[in-house]
């Protein structure tokens, strides 16, 4: 983060305002980019007066607001088998485990998940398209996301500059010290934004369970093949051995 924040120094302002609704936009479609990282570098560097927060927040929200607009009708069009050929691109952001668990969040909260995913990860990146292939009334998915983008946008830019201000303005003469609190602040922050949604994942993350083409599943969802144990200790179920049955049956 503070690798981007010092890159993010040399831009003016505008460029900065740009990069930020550029990276979150396209995050937003369904691209996996460090869209959060971007707008907490920004919302610090308005700490210092570099750049204006509510320029900052309001890139942010157009960002977040318009690419999911944009992945919902990608997703739309596409349906499933473009859900698919991303998670191929993004084995480890967008393959089938998130893709069921994000599923699942959909299937069980609705709309909820388009307003809270926007304050995790994986849902902030699959909600838009997400929505789009399941066929959510666009305006339902409109008011959720914008209201979602909007409180992620501005609240985490503002909190975050208050945070670095009072940083700055306490630890003026111990600077890296600031910045240390004023990250560490930040991350503190959107821990009880997105706790909920965590656990929504974390729930439905308990709930998914992979079946194996013989349709055997171990007890806690994982697929073992036949004749080893499963990490519960439980052996998956085993076809007899036709060659020993036929041996007992000679004697």
């Amino acid at each position: 983060m503070f690798d981007v924040q010092h890159w993010l120094v040399s831009l003016p302002p505008i460029a900065v305002y740009l990069l930020v609704g550029g990276v979150i936009g396209v995050e937003s479609m369904g691209i996996p980019l460090p869209g959060e990282i971007v707008l907490v570098s920004s919302a610090l560097l308005a700490a210092t007066g570099v750049v204006e927060p509510e320029w900052v927040a309001t890139a942010a929200a157009v960002g977040a607001i318009v690419g999911d607009s944009i992945g919902y009708a990608v997703g739309r069009r596409g349906g499933r088998p473009l859900l698919a050929r991303l998670g191929r691109r993004f084995p480890k952001h967008l393959g089938p485990p998130q893709l069921a668990r994000a599923e699942q969040s959909f299937a069980r909260y609705g709309v909820w998940a388009v307003f809270f995913g926007r304050f995790v990860a994986l849902l902030r990146i699959l909600a838009g398209p997400l929505a789009g292939a399941l066929h959510v009334p666009y305006r339902r998915f409109l008011l959720a996301n914008a209201a979602g983008g909007l409180v992620w946008a501005f609240g985490t830019t503002y909190l975050l500059f208050t945070v670095g201000r009072a940083a700055e303005h306490w630890l003026k003469d111990i600077s890296w010290a600031g910045l240390i609190l004023a990250v560490l602040a930040g991350l503190g922050s959107t821990w009880w934004l997105r706790r909920r949604a965590h656990r929504v994942e974390a729930a439905d993350g308990v709930q998914a369970a992979e079946v194996a083409p013989d349709g055997q599943v171990a007890p806690d969802g994982q697929v073992v093949p036949d004749g080893q144990v499963a990490p519960g200790g439980q052996a998956a179920e085993v076809a007899p051995d036709v060659d020993s049955i036929r041996a007992g049956n000679g004697h």
